[in-house]
């Protein structure tokens, strides 16, 4: 299993949409109504130029585990299969406010195969990386209320509650 950094490279970013991303928001729709998809769209089409503009950003990172991948071979033509990925993004302090700069996860996702096998912890691990590399001192991360499996991931690496995000809607 390799960790492979996703470019801004529209191919790959089309695989990585179909074969993660998509399956990811699928799951997620099945248990947490805030992440219903449109039935109206082509998410794929519609996903690819919005990933492709983040992935070229410097402040946003992806990056993805293949089973069987081989040095030099595109991702988008690799063999192997994207057994997960997980995305971050820089989120640095204003001056004005007393903290370091953190580093923002996005997505974390492990497909079902490759579940309990340490790919989330070894997912995380790079992500960690990144952080010391870009000078970031924390983690933040906004898991669900009803992801119960994730929050109990995240409190397992030492991920503390410290806020609420509370939604309503305008019409209340």
């Amino acid at each position: 299993m390799e960790i492979v950094e996703l470019s801004a490279n529209e191919p790959a970013v089309r695989r990585f949409i179909e074969e993660l991303w998509l399956p990811y928001y699928r799951e997620l729709e099945a248990t947490v109504d805030a992440f219903l998809l449109a039935d109206d769209v082509d998410l794929v089409a519609e996903e690819l130029p919005f990933r492709v503009n983040r992935l070229d950003s410097e402040e946003y990172r992806t990056w993805l585990a293949v089973d069987g991948f081989t040095d030099g071979t595109p991702l988008a033509d690799v063999d192997g299969e994207f057994a997960g990925y997980i995305a971050a993004e820089i989120d640095e302090a204003p001056s004005v406010f007393d903290r370091p700069d953190r580093l923002f996860i996005c997505d974390i996702y492990v497909h079902e195969p490759y579940r309990g096998t340490g790919l989330a912890d070894d997912l995380f691990d790079r992500i960690r990386d990144w952080a010391r590399d870009a000078g970031c001192e924390e983690f933040s991360l906004d898991p669900h209320v009803d992801n119960d499996r994730a929050i109990a991931f995240y409190e397992k690496l030492g991920f503390e509650r410290t806020q609420y995000h509370m939604v309503a809607s305008v019409d209340d």
